[in-house]
């Protein structure tokens, strides 16, 4: 029996992975650390709240002493905790070097003194920066760093912590470095939960620029298998690349096939709207390596995932909603008409 500590286990990611936990491994127990800040949901876990292995803590990773405190009845930690939406980053990025980087180093600090057997850090390929459209590059654990928007120096930096960390006081740690999530319980104003929902409530579908820019997205069940393999078979002091691809798919093209799939037609449903600021042009991430190391690959194809993401929207516009109204200034700051 392991007991795990989850950080940001209330968000879209970590709930996925407290969920699936659970229910695959009935000898553990998990304690979830979240701050429940506009990202974070407890309808997310009402599945799993009365499972007596489940523990909540409502807390900041930036406090020490919860930390230190949980810390001390711990054998893996699983760090999903961050500030994660570039647009977001972009208005406020103090709030993303307060998670990401200090909340970061409070956490490893923590797990060396108190001599955490596993310490997984989940980040994204974001820190990479960006790649040439048209281009067969791909990144790489060879790819040099080079973030572009506070979010992905912010989870650059924690990235650094946690390899110093090993290096310099020997902690156990892995990462993953992931490509775009998609599914059930993401906040709404990420691209696929904002074009189902806007399409449910009548509304045009948003999209930046020229929508040309290419992300690599996984279907987030596939991503949190991707860290149990880890977790599981992969040996620390080691980093992982986790992706759902292999071939490009561009932002305009994904959109077309959700609107289509929900009946609609794309060139009565979409607007081209001012493009984000620094916005990377194309993420494609190589991921061969950790199948070849640990088995893993992704288990649906895209349009299996967006069918599945779709009807959980359909079905749970109760959870949605609210969301959606409590961030409706953001989306009229965020989303506005090209001059």
């Amino acid at each position: 029996m392991s007991k795990i500590l989850v950080t940001g286990g209330a968000g879209f990611i970590g709930s996925e992975f407290v969920r699936y936990w659970l229910a695959h491994h009935p000898e553990d127990e998990i304690t979830n650390l979240d701050a429940l800040t506009y990202a974070g949901n407890l309808a997310n876990l009402v599945s799993v709240e009365s499972n007596p292995r489940y523990h909540f803590v409502k807390g900041d990773i930036c406090d020490r002493q919860i930390v230190n405190e949980l810390m001390k009845n711990t054998d893996i930690v699983v760090h999903f905790a961050a500030e994660s939406h570039v647009d977001r980053s972009i208005l406020e990025p103090e709030a993303f070097l307060q998670t990401n980087v200090l909340g970061t180093f409070n956490l490893v600090q923590a797990a060396v003194e108190n001599k955490i057997k596993h310490f997984h850090h989940v980040s994204t390929d974001e820190v990479f920066g960006s790649l040439e459209l048209g281009s067969a590059e791909k990144f790489t654990l060879e790819t040099p760093y080079e973030p572009r928007s506070p979010y992905s120096a912010s989870k650059a930096s924690s990235d650094h912590l946690v390899r110093a960390y090993g290096e310099t006081y020997g902690l156990p740690y892995t990462i993953t470095n992931c490509s775009n999530n998609y599914g059930s319980h993401q906040f709404p104003e990420k691209l696929f939960g904002l074009t189902i929902t806007n399409l449910i409530e009548g509304k045009k579908v948003p999209i930046y620029g020229d929508g040309k820019n290419v992300r690599d997205w996984l279907f987030v069940t596939d991503h949190v298998r991707g860290i149990e393999a880890v977790l599981q078979h992969g040996p620390t002091q080691e980093t992982f690349l986790l992706g759902g691809l292999t071939k490009d798919v561009s932002n305009y093209e994904v959109i077309s096939q959700i609107i289509r799939l929900m009946g609609k037609n794309p060139d009565e449903e979409i607007e081209f709207v001012r493009d984000r600021a620094g916005h990377d042009r194309r993420y494609a991430i190589d991921w061969s390596g950790t199948q070849a190391k640990l088995g893993w690959q992704p288990s649906v194809t895209l349009e299996e995932g967006l069918r599945q993401t779709i009807d959980w929207y359909v079905e749970n516009e109760d959870w949605w909603r609210p969301l959606k109204e409590q961030a409706a200034g953001f989306f009229a700051q965020n989303y506005r008409k090209r001059a």
